[in-house]
């Protein structure tokens, strides 16, 4: 307190100026229209300079919440999407000849569920690579599920939590894809053989097909992991060699794992129904 007092009479002509200065300042605002016009706008122009830096930083730190709500709801925009592509295949049977055959509800009822998920843990330049999703049990995700990005597949679900799980990612050596090159509807097998993780190898595709590079690789909708027609990616180069019965066809991935922040997480409604069936009927599964 002595300091503070000792300062002050030190002070205390600059201290009093100031004091004139301010109440100057107020008397000249308060009486005079034109400096009191001036002087409030640029207040107001600071202020909200202040305020708009002030929401910025709010902004800034709600980004992981916003994040995750346009997730979801890209999640349900995204479902809507492959209802749409369902149904327009269906349409495109429905005008063939249903003398024999007839569209039924069953094949109209479209059974895929997205779960919007962030990626919390990610790897690679591995052999065996995996990923962490904040999502579990709590939002409807159980081990088998495929896991889709919004622009091609990205793996399946291994292990699962109440709020968290593991997918084993498609660059993995045991993960594989059941594919068909889309403009002619040849099956084979995408399988990711190390190294560039941009870069996977179709498998099984007999050297009879006519192949160009740059022609669309899709899921095949074989298997109850991933729905018909999810990107996959495209050729990148064919070759013919000689010891072969197949081509050797490298595939540039849709997907960059390396920058992943959100995926979906593919709930297939019916997968138990059909799985149990296969099972007594002694059918092998084909590739996730």
């Amino acid at each position: 307190m002595r300091n503070l007092f000792a300062f002050i009479y030190r002070f205390r002509a600059f201290l009093v100026f100031v004091l004139l200065e301010v109440l100057c300042v107020f008397l000249i605002v308060r009486y005079n229209t034109y400096q009191g016009a001036a002087f409030f706008n640029s207040a107001n122009k600071y202020v909200g300079e202040v305020l708009e830096f002030q929401s910025g930083i709010t902004d800034y730190f709600r980004l992981a919440n916003v994040n995750s709500t346009l997730a979801r709801e890209n999640a349900v925009l995204r479902q809507e999407l492959l209802q749409y592509r369902r149904a327009s295949l269906i349409d495109s049977t429905s005008n063939l000849d249903t003398t024999f055959f007839a569209v039924t509800d069953t094949l109209k009822a479209y059974p895929f569920v997205l779960h919007a998920g962030r990626v919390i843990n990610n790897s690679v330049r591995r052999t065996n690579n995996t990923l962490t999703l904040a999502v579990g049990t709590a939002d409807g995700v159980e081990p088998g599920m495929g896991v889709i990005a919004s622009n091609g597949v990205v793996g399946r679900i291994k292990t699962v939590s109440k709020n968290y799980s593991t997918a084993t990612s498609l660059l993995h050596s045991q993960m594989l894809i059941s594919a068909k090159i889309k403009k002619n509807n040849t099956m084979g097998t995408i399988k990711w053989a190390g190294g560039d993780y941009r870069t996977a190898l179709l498998d099984y595709v007999p050297l009879h097909v006519k192949l160009a590079k740059g022609d669309t690789v899709v899921t095949s909708g074989f298997n109850t992991v991933f729905p018909e027609g999810i990107m996959v990616g495209t050729i990148s180069s064919v070759a013919k060699e000689p010891d072969k019965s197949f081509f050797t066809i490298k595939v540039k991935l849709a997907v960059d794992f390396a920058q992943l922040s959100y995926v979906y997480v593919v709930d297939n409604r019916k997968t138990a129904e059909r799985e149990k069936l296969e099972q007594n009927a002694g059918i092998l599964p084909n590739e996730e």
